[in-house]
């Protein structure tokens, strides 16, 4: 017989701690906290069989949060599938960075590009609560996930749109304009770890900025003067996204770091007289 300590400690070996935690509980539909304060408890063979096949999609390389179908981020859970990102707790830092810039007295307008589960612009929505957000991305099933979200969690300030970066926002300006684009180099021996995840929400061009350049060439059209951009992007990306910023006429570019000191958002403020000159 295996209790349940026995079980957690055998997928332990197999795959990361943590994940092994998380589907050990969802195969026995249970919390994780259940879990350790029932570790006596004897698995019956049919739970056994359904945690060995979540273990096994795992150790395939399957992105947890595929497996159980959710991920947490922000402040609540968000229904995730292979046709979105599966958000990183990095990203958060984005919306850290978002929201120090958008008062919570002010009827304000944000775009999200690129926006995936909807994570980013459900978290701004959700704190400023009178801004009005647009979501952007090309994939349409992307989109039917975010929306999914957006009415799970009863967030009605998200718009959802379909397309290419900031073309779906028409002749609209915002106060401030995210986005966590693809951004590994073609070739990068990283993606074939993420070879579960959507090729076109992580891979852009032969050094990884091609989307990040289209979004700096276009943003200051559609931000009022003033209105800020920030880009999250790799962790030796950092200089080469503030030469961009820069060039495109934005002031006050920086680049902040994640918890784990890497260089993770860099940011600037549209400025149209220094565009000017």
């Amino acid at each position: 017989m295996t209790d349940v300590a026995a079980l957690l400690r055998q997928a332990a070996s197999r795959v990361d701690a943590a994940d092994a935690a998380l589907l050990v509980a969802h195969a026995l539909g249970r919390t994780r906290t259940w879990l350790y304060a029932h570790g006596d408890d004897v698995v019956d063979a049919s739970a056994l069989e359904a945690c060995e096949r979540l273990i096994a999609r795992r150790e395939g390389g399957e992105p947890a949060a595929y497996i159980i179908g959710t991920r947490g981020f922000w402040r609540f859970d968000l229904r995730v599938t292979p046709d979105t990102l599966v958000p990183r707790p990095e990203t958060e830092r984005l919306v850290e960075l978002a929201l120090e810039r958008l008062p919570e007295d002010r009827a304000l307008r944000v775009a999200d590009l690129g926006t995936g589960s909807g994570a980013i612009a459900l978290a701004i929505g959700h704190e400023r609560p009178r801004a009005r957000v647009v979501a952007v991305d090309a994939s349409r099933a992307a989109l039917e996930v975010a929306r999914g979200n957006a009415a799970a969690l009863g967030i009605g300030n998200v718009e959802f749109r379909e397309g290419d970066w900031l073309q779906p926002l028409g002749g609209e300006r915002f106060d401030l304009i995210a986005s966590n684009p693809p951004y590994i180099a073609l070739g990068d021996p990283h993606l074939d770890d993420l070879r579960h995840e959507p090729a076109m929400a992580l891979s852009s061009g032969a050094d990884g900025l091609d989307a990040i350049r289209a979004i700096v060439r276009d943003a200051p059209a559609r931000l009022v003067p003033g209105g800020w951009l920030l880009l999250e992007h790799g962790l030796e990306q950092g200089a080469a996204v503030r030469a961009l910023l820069s060039a495109a006429g934005f002031a006050d570019v920086s680049t902040a770091r994640d918890l784990e000191a890497r260089d993770r958002v860099t940011l600037g403020r549209y400025n149209p007289a220094q565009e000017a000159s």
